[in-house]
C-alpha cells in the first residue's frame, strides 16, 4: 500500500501538520524535529504528492527552466543540473522553450508562469539577457536566477550565475599563440548573445597582450551552428583571402566542427596546416577527427548552482546555502586539433 503522510507522522511521533511543515522546509521547524521526521520519510520511502501540495495552499513546489538555444546538448545538460537539485528539494521542474524573436514571447511567458504557479525560474541565455523579461518578472514578483556570460562586476550576484567566457577565450587564444600562431581567425556566434561579445573580447585581449595588432578581417560574424562554421571557414581560408590564417578559434564546438569539415573539403590538414579550437566541450568536440581543443564548460554543474541559488531565494532564512558558486570559468582542454605553427 502507498505510504501516506499519516504513516510518517505515526513513525516520527509527531502530528501530520509537523510533517507537512518539515516537507515544506519551513524555517520555524527545529533541527531535531526536522531530523526525526526526515528519518521517518527515508525509512518509509515516502513520496509527497507535489500536485496536491500545490493545490493545498499558496506555496508552489514547481520551478521552471526557460531556454532559447538550438544546441540540444546544452539544453539537456542545463535540464539535468536543475532537475537534480529539484529532486533533492522536493520540487517539480517545468521546462519551457521560448523564441526571443517571437513578438508574442513575453505574453506566452507570462501565461506559462501563471498557469504553472511557479515558485521561481532559471533563465538561460539569451533570455536571461533581455531586460524586458527581467522587468516583467520583477513586476510579477517572481523569483528568478539568470545564467549569464560575463564577469561578476557586471550584474547583481544575488540573482546571477556568471560564466566567464572572456577569461576562457583569452586562455584558448594564448594557447594558440604559444604554439607560434599569429594570424588567428575568430568565428563569432550570434551577435545577440552576450557570450559572443565576451569571447571576442577575450580573444582580442590576448592578441593585444602579445603585441599582435587586431585585424577585423580575421573575424567572421556568424551563428552558433555547424553550417555557420563551414561558411566561416570557407570565407576566412578561401583562395581569395590573403590573410594566411594558421589557426581558427570557433565561437563554440559546433562552429569549430563545421570549420574542420570545411577544411577537410579544401584539402587542409589538421593540425599540420591549420589548428582549430572550439568552445564549451560539447559532444561535438569529441566526435570529430581530430578531436577538438576546446574550453570545458560544465553546464550541468552551472545549472545546478543556479537552482541552488534560486532555492536560497525562495526558501528565505531556512536555506542559507553558503557553498553556491556564482562564477564559473571554462577550462582549457587540449586535444589533437591544435598544434605548432609549421611556418614559424
Amino acid at each position: 500500500m502507498k505510504v501516506t503522510i499519516n504513516d510518517v507522522a505515526k513513525l516520527a511521533g509527531v502530528s501530520m501538520k509537523t510533517v507537512s511543515r518539515v516537507i515544506n522546509k519551513e524555517p520555524s521547524v527545529r533541527k531535531k524535529t526536522y531530523d526525526i521526521v526526515m528519518d521517518a520519510v527515508n525509512t518509509l520511502n515516502y513520496q509527497p504528492n507535489l500536485a496536491a501540495r500545490n493545490l493545498a495552499g499558496t506555496s508552489s513546489f514547481t520551478v521552471g527552466l526557460v531556454y532559447d538555444n538550438p544546441n540540444a546538448y546544452y539544453v539537456i545538460d542545463m535540464q539535468n543540473g536543475v532537475l537534480s537539485r529539484c529532486k533533492e528539494e522536493g520540487y517539480e521542474l517545468v521546462i519551457h522553450p521560448c523564441s526571443y524573436t517571437d513578438s508574442n514571447m513575453e505574453a506566452d511567458f507570462k501565461t506559462m508562469i501563471k498557469r504553472s504557479r511557479l515558485a521561481g525560474l532559471v533563465l538561460t541565455p539569451p533570455l536571461s539577457e533581455q531586460n524586458s523579461i527581467i522587468d516583467m518578472l520583477d513586476e510579477m514578483g517572481i523569483h528568478y536566477v539568470r545564467v549569464l556570460s560575463g564577469r561578476p562586476t557586471d550584474e547583481d550576484q544575488d540573482t546571477c550565475i556568471y560564466v566567464n567566457d572572456y577569461a576562457a577565450a583569452y586562455e584558448i587564444t594564448a594557447h594558440l599563440l604559444s604554439l607560434g600562431h599569429k594570424n588567428i581567425g575568430f568565428l563569432c556566434g550570434d551577435k545577440e548573445h552576450k557570450s559572443t561579445t565576451e569571447r571576442l573580447e577575450g580573444y582580442q585581449a590576448a592578441l593585444k597582450d602579445h603585441n599582435i595588432a587586431l585585424n577585423n578581417a580575421l573575424v567572421y560574424e556568424g551563428q552558433y551552428s555547424f553550417e555557420s562554421g563551414v561558411e566561416g571557414a570557407k570565407a576566412l581560408l578561401g583562395e581569395n583571402n590573403p590573410l594566411k590564417i594558421t589557426a581558427l578559434l570557433g565561437g563554440n564546438d559546433e562552429m569549430a566542427a563545421g570549420a574542420l569539415f570545411a577544411s577537410r573539403l579544401m584539402g587542409i590538414e589538421i593540425p599540420e596546416q591549420l589548428s582549430i579550437t572550439g568552445f564549451e566541450d560539447s559532444p561535438f568536440s569529441r566526435q570529430t577527427w581530430p578531436k577538438l581543443t576546446t574550453a570545458h564548460q560544465a553546464n550541468d554543474v552551472i545549472s545546478q548552482h543556479a537552482a541552488r541559488l534560486l532555492f536560497r531565494k525562495t526558501r528565505g532564512a531556512r536555506n542559507q546555502d553558503k557553498d553556491i558558486i556564482t562564477t564559473f570559468t571554462p577550462s582549457l582542454v587540449i586535444r589533437e586539433s591544435s598544434g605548432p605553427n609549421s611556418a614559424s
